[in-house]
């Protein structure tokens, strides 16, 4: 029997004595029940729930390696998952589980259990697309992200989080499989070679692969990705990763959490809801719900731009940064981003190696095929035109004119 001194990946049993002897949140006689409910790709998920009165925690195990390819990962990010849940709970609490443990010899994680909440992704392909949606996540982004800024924070210790929060490993992922692959028509490395639908071949080659002046801007992104260390970023947040009910949301794994730009969330958030729009548009879903998706997209966008705005008005003191001009170039940069992450978010998902159910669900060609190509074609409009003002109105109205002209072959510079 195991007194957790030493890592080892735990089994379901190993979970029930775990919370008994570490956490301590079950008495030693207390009957439990421990089922894995993870379906991620580099770590294992437990809820262990007591068949007397229903308490329950879920226990986050991290892996040594990733487990679809082999890929080697250092529990490192365990412990940096730990840290932003903790730091975001503090600036955002509403959003944020609780942690009750970090074990870093386990690399284990236990936190409360947000199983009232449900995973967002599901609910959107099921219609369900809630009212508060835009105002949480608004609000979420805007209270977690610009306060870990060196506008706001004492400069020393945001040098000290960057060097903390530095996670190599999980940021190659992304530089690679979001940032490099989806444009190379020989991927830089085999493990991530792109996976295009059969009949968009052509369509990839011309549009991804073929377009310098798209490599340019994709180059810019990678680079602001890779030197931005712009503030403390949950690192992928796309809809997986949000959890919702009728009384709000609640954001899980920020595992490929760093310091990085503030863009990149707030793309993968707006990114992941137009999966949504487009899946139902392809696939007869009901006005009704395209409606409120697009509606959804566009006050995400427009609200987030706005709560930042007052959050800066708020909390910048420093005067240089107060400056009407410096101020404005920083939230129309920081929103520039996030138009362009977006559209590298959207292609990704659907050239790259790892796909979003909203595509992949799609299983007619006469489907599939073309909103592919839609999505494909919203991406590069957002890449090449992030500079150029965009707001939820100017990003919502480009879609319909994809969705409009029925093949997602449009030019791509709007």
């Amino acid at each position: 029997m195991s007194d957790y001194s030493a890592f080892f990946l735990m089994k379901p049993e190993d979970v029930k004595r775990y919370a008994v002897d570490v956490l301590h949140f079950f008495q030693p006689d207390e009957e439990t029940d421990c089922v894995e409910i993870g379906d991620g790709n580099i770590n294992y998920v437990f809820q262990v729930r007591s068949r007397k009165d229903g308490r329950s925690v879920i226990v986050k195990q991290a892996d040594k390696l990733l487990r679809s390819s082999g890929r080697p990962l250092d529990l490192y990010r365990n412990k940096i998952e730990a840290e932003t849940l903790m730091l975001e709970a503090r600036l955002a609490p509403q959003f944020i589980p609780e942690v009750y443990h970090y074990d870093e010899t386990m690399a284990a994680l236990s936190m409360e259990d947000i199983s009232t909440y449900k995973n967002l992704r599901k609910e959107l392909a099921a219609g369900r697309v809630y009212g508060h949606l835009s105002e949480n996540l608004s609000d979420f982004l805007a209270q977690s992200l610009l306060p870990t800024t060196d506008l706001v924070m004492d400069r020393q210790e945001k040098k000290k989080q960057v060097k903390f929060f530095t996670n190599p490993e999980l940021c190659d992922i992304t530089e690679d499989l979001v940032l490099t692959e989806p444009y190379l028509a020989q991927p830089m490395n085999p493990r991530n070679k792109n996976i295009v639908t059969p009949g968009n071949e052509d369509f990839v080659r011309e549009h991804l692969y073929e377009d310098e002046a798209l490599h340019g801007e994709v180059a810019a992104l990678r680079n602001g990705f890779m030197n931005n260390a712009q503030a403390l970023i949950h690192g992928d947040l796309h809809s997986g990763s949000i959890f919702a009910n009728e009384q709000g949301i609640k954001v899980i794994d920020p595992e490929f959490a760093f310091y990085g730009p503030m863009g990149y969330d707030i793309g993968n958030v707006i990114g992941n809801l137009f999966f949504a729009w487009a899946n139902k548009a392809y696939t007869g879903g009901s006005a009704e719900t395209q409606t409120a998706l697009e509606q959804t997209i566009r006050e995400t966008c427009d609200k987030t731009a706005e709560k930042l705005a007052a959050a800066y008005d708020k909390l910048v003191t420093f005067p240089l940064y107060r400056a009407p001009a410096f101020r404005k170039a920083y939230l129309d940069g920081v929103m520039a981003d996030s138009y362009g992450y977006a559209g590298t978010e959207i292609i990704r998902r659907v050239v790259g190696d790892s796909k979003v159910m909203e595509v992949t669900s799609v299983t007619d060609p006469a489907q599939r095929l073309p909103m592919e190509r839609a999505l494909i074609d919203l991406g590069i409009y957002l890449i090449k035109n992030r500079a150029g003002g965009l707001n939820g109105a100017a990003v919502t109205e480009e879609f319909r004119k994809i969705l409009a002209e029925g093949r997602g072959t449009h030019g791509q510079n709007g």
